[in-house]
């Protein structure tokens, strides 16, 4: 049998995915036909980003499973037509390093303090060595495959970390704390936050008045997550007292961040134009391609997505 595999996505590009599908793909030895343009009734699986103009699935009778090429699955995972399994972009090589690298990389930023001296106008000489690592607690929100990551790679580098999850986690290494009632202890004297959880209805705003309120004076945010982690104008209240340090915001409610966002003007504020963790086309197309092999030996896919949770 020849599988039919439909490729629905806006971005990436089928240009950008065509040769790195089409070559993990032959490596399964599986008989497919891969492409953007395939008639609905007899496509078998998609390859899937939630910005693509396939939006009811019920057009497809044949269809076994989609796989998302994105972590987030917000977009999709309520879709009452979408009634097979959905598995999410979890991808070592690409989108988790590509994390890895970027909460590590601001996190020491932060940590040694390195904006006061790469911005020094007056060529001031701050004489005032940073503590070590092991002097600054850090917690991160999430301990999904990003945020589990994230954070021994932060432990690794002697930071004592604290990791809170909706649900009861065990990484050796970290402090792990999960639900509502431990969400305050875990947030407790951080001083630097990493926001990793998914966007759900459960994590909107997660990061309240409240929530800003019980972290270290002069603490530092970090959110590579979602946007609607954060409730803004808590934030930019906290900037404004000082309560909070800085934020490096990479992740917004509406993108691109408009023009007049009262975060583009704010001097505590670092903005990154969501790129710190992009699904990168080799290896992603080693992912979706395992998937559906495993999906045609009968073997459970990876990554699938708790619908009842929304990731």
């Amino acid at each position: 049998m020849t599988l039919s595999i439909l490729y629905a996505a806006s971005s990436p590009s089928w240009e950008e995915y065509e040769a790195p599908l089409t070559a993990a793909l032959g490596a399964t030895g599986l008989r497919y036909r891969l492409g953007p343009d395939l008639p609905a009734a007899e496509v078998d699986y998609i390859v899937y980003a939630p910005d693509s103009d396939v939006q009811d699935f019920s057009r497809f009778p044949r269809l076994k499973a989609v796989l998302n090429l994105w972590a987030g699955v917000e977009k999709v995972v309520g879709n009452p037509t979408l009634r097979v399994p959905l598995a999410r972009m979890v991808d070592d090589e690409g989108l988790t390093q590509g994390m890895v690298e970027y909460v590590t990389g601001h996190v020491l930023r932060h940590h040694l303090g390195m904006d006061a001296h790469i911005v020094n106008p007056d060529h001031a000489w701050h004489h005032e060595a940073p503590p070590l690592s092991r002097d600054r607690p850090v917690t991160v929100l999430g301990l999904g495959a990003l945020g589990t990551a994230c954070a021994r790679a932060l432990s690794a580098l002697g930071f004592p970390v604290t990791g809170w999850s909706r649900t009861a986690k065990q990484i050796d290494g970290l402090r792990c704390l999960h639900g509502t009632d431990q969400l305050g202890t875990a947030l407790d004297g951080a001083q630097i936050l990493v926001l990793l959880l998914p966007d759900t209805a459960a994590t909107t705003d997660i990061l309240d008045a409240a929530a800003l309120a019980r972290l270290a004076p002069g603490a530092f945010v970090i959110n590579p997550g979602r946007g609607p982690l954060i409730d803004d104008g808590a934030l930019l209240a906290a900037l404004d007292s000082g309560r909070v340090a800085h934020a490096t915001l990479d992740v917004f409610r509406t993108e691109p961040l408009p023009r007049d966002h009262a975060y583009w003007a704010h001097p505590g504020v670092t903005i990154t134009p969501h790129i710190a963790s992009e699904t990168r086309a080799g290896s992603a197309a080693r992912v979706v391609a395992d998937n559906i092999r495993r999906s045609e030996a009968g073997e459970p896919l990876r990554h699938l997505v708790d619908r009842a949770a929304g990731y």
